[in-house]
């Protein structure tokens, strides 16, 4: 039984499809099949049930699963501790950001910490809030600079700003003379909203939900600037942050007549082994925060 055998067999799992195990993992499709069918000669046991078009572990597949992803993960942390005795020298970062933060929050800080550790790789990935989170909690990423309202109690969190959700809307739009908006004025109003995985898009969808208002979401994007385009243009509002649409030309903001604000910051796994390279950028990010105030 090799490492590399159950590394294609975890990530198969998660992902439910051998075609998208592969590419994750950047190996060729008949690397992963064989590698799995040679495990389960091994094993003596049919680890997927293929008779269905999506990929699906039996219930010895299963069993096995939740075993062998405490045995990679603590494989993981001891590669990480012993790697730490270079001194730092170098060491990989993986993060995950919605595009809406991204894009506005993230670069000064990227900048900033790549300058000053220029030997450390760091790779990120673009997700929204809500998958972001499921992916540190599959320990798939260092971090995520997410949304952290409801954040769940497995990770740590580090607020680094303060944001007001407001909805977005074209100049001439007939609400844009208010100064403040509830739900049941855009009750029948063309929305745009952000793709699944964005918790943004989920606390809107709830809230209407709680109000009993099924919204009209005519377009989707997590493309901030394509949203943008098409508020100015008319099509429809959005909700966003407020500082993502700060004095944007031809957008209005109107906050809700009952204030939503959310915390935007840094998270990561509180039971996980934070390696040199996490804890440096941890105290990069403590110490920009420090001087900002």
């Amino acid at each position: 039984m090799e490492l590399r055998q159950l590394e294609y067999f975890q990530m198969a799992s998660r992902l439910k499809n051998i075609t998208r195990a592969a590419e994750r993992l950047r190996v060729s499709q008949p690397n992963i099949t064989v590698a799995i069918k040679k495990l389960e000669a091994e094993l003596g046991i049919q680890l997927f049930d293929r008779s269905q078009k999506q990929l699906s572990l039996t219930p010895e597949g299963a069993v096995f699963l939740t075993r062998i992803e405490l045995a990679l993960r603590n494989i993981q942390d001891a590669v990480l501790e012993v790697n730490d005795y270079k001194q730092l020298q170098k060491g990989t970062i993986k993060i995950g950001i919605p595009s809406m933060i991204g894009a506005y929050l993230f670069p000064k800080i990227f900048s900033s910490f790549q300058k000053k550790y220029s030997h450390l790789d760091v790779y990120l990935y673009e997700e929204g809030s809500m998958r972001i989170r499921e992916q540190l909690e599959r320990d798939e990423l260092d971090f995520g600079i997410v949304i952290l309202s409801n954040a769940a109690a497995s990770l740590q969190t580090l607020p680094m700003a303060k944001s007001q959700i407001v909805a977005c809307l074209p100049e001439q739009h007939p609400l844009a003379k208010k100064k403040t908006i509830s739900l049941h004025d855009i009750e029948d109003v063309n929305l745009i909203m952000l793709k699944d995985g964005s918790f943004l898009r989920k606390l809107m969808l709830d809230t209407f939900k709680q109000e009993s208002i099924t919204p009209d979401i005519v377009l989707e994007s997590n493309q901030i600037e394509t949203i943008k385009g098409l508020i100015a243009s008319g099509a429809g509002i959005a909700f966003l942050l407020d500082f993502i649409v700060e004095e944007t030309p031809g957008i209005v903001t109107l906050p809700f007549d009952k204030p939503v604000f959310v915390d935007v910051g840094l998270a990561w796994k509180k039971d996980r082994y934070v390696s040199k390279a996490a804890q440096a950028f941890i105290d990069f990010c403590q110490n920009t925060l420090k001087k900002e105030k």
